[in-house]
């Protein structure tokens, strides 16, 4: 499908998964090194794994919170997730850790949706699709998405700042204006 337009919304949940993430890592780690220290078997998995995953976690921390970097803990967690299944008390916490590293990608990716002539689609697992005739009004205004439904539902979302934008938002509102009169 080739979309006229493709508006990029933030993701408002990406900071929430990243502190979540480092709380879950930062704790597991903690916990890997006291299950070593208090524990009669000494695993060299719970040593090194809470040694490298508090480091890493660290590390990722600094990144976000000093630099203002965008950092991916999937292979963190996946990691964290491998060091619980050698854990001697609830190794199944390997495969809640080991899933959300490999979903963590998709949820903090920015929300895309194209317009295109016959419908408009949002980028999302499972993808929505929708006609024009659903909507009443659609406007871009100030970075600032706002798709107004028939059905009195209200979605508005900011978009991501883009230096290099496609398009104006006169532009996009007209090309909007037109197809939602069209399908009348």
């Amino acid at each position: 499908m080739i979309y006229q337009y493709v508006v990029t919304l933030k993701n408002k949940f990406s900071h929430t998964i990243d502190r979540f993430s480092m709380l879950v890592c930062g704790v597991s780690a903690l916990l890997f090194l006291e299950a070593y220290f208090s524990g009669n078997e000494k695993l060299l998995i719970l040593v090194l794994g809470g040694v490298l995953v508090l480091l890493l976690t660290a590390f990722n921390a600094f990144r976000i919170l000093k630099l203002n970097k965008r950092v991916r803990f999937n292979y963190l967690l996946m990691l964290t997730g491998l060091v619980w299944a050698g854990m001697p008390v609830y190794p199944w916490l390997s495969i809640p850790l080991i899933l959300m590293g490999l979903i963590e990608h998709q949820a903090k990716k920015d929300l895309e949706i194209g317009f295109s002539d016959e419908e408009i689609v949002f980028n999302s697992i499972p993808r929505k699709h929708y006609s024009w005739n659903e909507f009443t009004n659609i406007v871009l205004k100030d970075n600032l998405l706002t798709l107004d439904y028939a059905n009195n539902r209200l979605f508005q979302r900011e978009t991501v700042d883009d230096d290099e934008d496609d398009c104006e938002e006169d532009e996009f509102n007209t090309y909007c204006r037109q197809r939602l009169n069209a399908s009348l």
